[in-house]
């Protein structure tokens, strides 16, 4: 099984090289790790282990701010409870919208210095995951 933490050169030279103007949201799905995984920034790592769970939600009280100061927000966040309509087998455990003012806001915000000090938190919690840009008709 194929695993999505991060987006793909070609995904990512796609959303910033299409031809969209304005407001876009972010529509997060999010799996955790049972244990968080600071294998690849344990710089950050707290002195006691904890869940996946744990890690994002330090994750989000550090970018929520950044978030804020890209002039982005946070319009929702909260547990799933299964699909009405969608594959039974398919769980996320979190999901958020993101509303960002413009692609380039989203930019700002994702390679903030501040931010890459931190995303780390995001990769230690994150088993699977999905990243869907949405855009107003």
């Amino acid at each position: 099984m194929k695993n999505y933490i991060e987006p793909t050169q070609e995904a990512g030279r796609k959303f910033f090289t299409s031809d969209h103007i304005g407001q876009i949201t972010m529509l997060n799905l999010l799996r955790f790790k049972e244990k968080a995984d600071y294998t690849d920034s344990p710089e950050l790592m707290p002195e006691k282990a904890g869940s996946g769970a744990s890690a994002y939600l330090t994750y989000m009280k550090c970018a929520t701010p950044l978030i804020e100061k890209a002039g982005s927000k946070v319009l929702f966040s909260g547990k799933p409870s299964g699909f009405l309509i969608g594959p039974e087998d398919e769980n996320w455990d979190y999901m958020l919208l993101v509303s960002h003012l413009s692609k380039e806001s989203f930019l700002a915000f994702a390679s903030d210095e501040a931010y890459l000090k931190i995303a780390g938190h995001r990769t230690a919690a994150l088993e699977d995951s999905r990243l869907l840009p949405l855009v107003l008709d």
